[in-house]
């Protein structure tokens, strides 16, 4: 079934399932910096394309981050002295929401979807229902009882699993996020201060109370999301080069990370 979303009273129609056929990159590359730098790097190569490009992307940081949204003030939303202490760098990502704790335990996707094929999702209450409605699909092939809630939060028994964020551009958009596994989940209380802005679902909880992990192995989880996507078409090439010009203007860069 065709994702439907209702926008002032018309009815807009997605192309989703087997007619993504979309290209798949399994990549995790040495640094955080470098795996942030890559999503980038990627929405900037589909722009530059002559032709509309889709891409799935999966991941996995090899040691904790704390990652923070575009806009995001890191006083705010950050215990800097806990990061500082435990060693766990604070870094700042290209696209929008409050910051999220990974590494180990917590998979990382990212999707290229192109306005030609999908000009819905120019709509930004759309882009986030149809990308996360297809990631709901494909974690309740693992396990029922997935929902959507608040802005781009996906839960199971009312409590956080994923949480998401979009970057659009011209032509494309970036949308990506977080599955929670085998994290250990203190280390988020740890790292972040509470939340400045929370969804009225979470009803003022501690991110002790409020974050779970999706009770699924990593395998698992990998080839759902890859399914739901139909990525099938593996690829290894990557902007290498844009990735190290990127790092080193923003992603390892003081100015960049802690500019709010």
């Amino acid at each position: 079934m065709l994702p439907v979303f209702l926008d002032h009273g018309v009815l807009i129609r997605c192309r989703a399932g087997k007619e993504f056929h979309m290209k798949f990159l399994d990549l995790t590359l040495a640094t955080a910096e470098q795996n942030l730098a890559l999503d980038e790097a990627m929405l900037e190569e589909a722009e530059k394309g002559r032709q509309p490009t889709e891409l799935l992307r999966l991941w996995e940081s090899p040691r904790p981050m704390v990652v923070v949204g575009r806009s995001s003030r890191v006083a705010c939303e950050v215990d800097v002295a806990a990061c500082q202490q435990m060693q766990v760098p604070v870094l700042r990502r290209c696209s929008g929401g409050a910051a999220v704790v990974a590494g180990p335990g917590c998979l990382m996707y990212a999707v290229i979807l192109s306005y030609e094929k999908r000009p819905c999702l120019r709509m930004l209450d759309q882009a986030h229902g149809f990308v996360l409605d297809v990631m709901r699909r494909a974690m309740e092939t693992i396990l029922e009882g997935v929902e959507i809630q608040g802005t781009s939060d996906l839960t199971r028994q009312g409590r956080k699993f994923s949480g998401n964020s979009v970057r659009c551009k011209r032509h494309h958009l970036l949308y990506h996020g977080t599955i929670l596994y085998q994290f250990p989940l203190p280390l988020i209380s740890q790292c972040l201060t509470a939340a400045p802005r929370q969804p009225a679902y979470r009803q003022q909880r501690s991110h002790d109370q409020f974050v779970d992990n999706f009770p699924a192995g990593r395998e698992i989880l990998r080839q759902a999301i890859r399914q739901a996507w139909s990525a099938a078409e593996l690829i290894s090439e990557w902007p290498r080069e844009r990735v190290e010009q990127l790092v080193a203007e923003r992603y390892a860069n003081e100015s960049w990370n802690r500019r709010l």
